[in-house]
């Protein structure tokens, strides 16, 4: 397995709505989900969407740490989605802070729904059914984000709120009232 090379914020493939999948089981496609696993471990990150690896296909992996869950949400073993669609469930948004491994060293307070469905295919072909909320429900909506060529500052309301992790400090955003994690 590889480490692969993450896409940065400018780079042309962060900005495509990526393809369908259309052979999941096929070797290339389960080399490329072990591949971007071995990544974002090796990035610390929460999820990873294909583009983000120069690969524009509508894959995405997420998982939720014990120390990432919320509230009573259980923590969550690295999930494959191919071909995901997402429902919004409840169209009230929470902001919270998020970052992204194509946008290196930023954060940002970023509205998302709070509570979704999701439905997609696992890399044995079986099909995930799932609500969400929480944290889970964002790291899913950030990642579905890269599958149509957005990325989190899109979604932001106050461009004010965007900063770097290392400035959070002196700044007027309150790093505390946040879960700024990688995703």
């Amino acid at each position: 397995m590889s480490i692969l090379k993450i896409a940065k914020m400018g780079h042309p493939v962060l900005l495509k709505t990526a393809i369908p999948v259309e052979d999941p089981g096929s070797p290339d496609i389960l080399r490329l989900i072990d591949n971007m696993a071995d990544t974002m471990i090796d990035a610390c990150g929460a999820g990873l969407a294909a583009p983000q690896v120069h690969v524009s296909l509508r894959i995405m992996i997420f998982h939720v740490q014990n120390d990432r869950a919320e509230h009573n949400e259980e923590s969550m073993s690295l999930r494959v989605l191919i071909n995901p669609e997402i429902k919004i469930l409840d169209a009230k948004l929470d902001v919270d802070m998020e970052a992204c491994l194509s946008i290196p060293g930023l954060v940002g307070l970023v509205p998302r729904a709070r509570k979704i469905y999701y439905r997609g295919h696992d890399s044995s072909g079986r099909l995930i059914e799932e609500e969400a909320e929480g944290f889970h429900a964002r790291v899913v909506q950030h990642e579905y984000d890269h599958l149509d060529g957005i990325l989190y500052p899109m979604r932001m309301t106050d461009l004010s709120t965007l900063a770097f992790r290392d400035e959070l400090g002196r700044s007027v955003i309150n790093p505390e009232q946040s879960n700024s994690n990688n995703e």
